[in-house]
């Protein structure tokens, strides 16, 4: 099963096109929020990877990661709504998926706060790609929500996945490794 998995998510990494990069879909409401996160395998790999980094973390970060990086992308979100410059923000999308799936490769243990402050610096360019591609018509708010909830959703899914395979600390770090390994494929298309 976890080969299987593993199968589908290189296949999907190759064949679905980055989505979260500014301008290039429209959305209107929750459900549009809520749905965007699973097409866009960055976003998707990136939430994952934060979910795995907690429960690699255990303790207080299968909370406190989750709750930085919506906080943050929420800000970020924020300030693409307000069309405020941030530059780079692809880069720092694509550095996202590469550097949490490279700290879960690697299996770092790191204070709760550091890994906070490294989530969260993250989730601003996530927050801000989409917030600055909602049109000006549409439910910003219910967006928002449907996109939070999608994300936390992940979250949870990273952890439960890590949790599962803890005792098998490979698994998570080979996890981690395809994160990476997909994050930098994508960064290079």
């Amino acid at each position: 099963m976890i080969r299987r998995s593993i199968f589908a998510a290189i296949l999907l990494a190759v064949t679905t096109p980055a989505l979260a990069h500014v301008g290039e879909h429209a959305v209107s409401g929750f459900s549009s929020g809520f749905l965007h996160p699973f097409g866009g395998i960055d976003h998707t790999l990136a939430m994952l990877a934060v979910g795995l980094f907690a429960a690699l973390l255990s303790g207080r970060a299968l909370w406190a990661l989750p709750v930085s990086f919506i906080a943050m992308m929420l800000m970020g979100g924020g300030l693409g709504l307000l069309e405020a410059e941030l530059p780079a923000v692809e880069s720092g999308i694509a550095a996202s998926v590469i550097i949490l799936g490279v700290v879960v490769a690697l299996g770092w243990r790191w204070p709760v706060s550091a890994a906070m402050v490294l989530v969260g610096a993250f989730a601003v360019f996530h927050g801000y790609a989409h917030g600055a591609e909602i049109p000006a018509d549409a439910d910003g708010v219910a967006y928002g929500a449907g996109f939070s909830l999608a994300s936390m959703t992940l979250h949870g899914a990273g952890i439960a996945a890590g949790v599962v395979a803890l005792n098998r600390t490979i698994v998570v770090r080979l996890a981690g490794a395809g994160i990476a390994a997909t994050g930098f494929i994508l960064a290079l298309s």
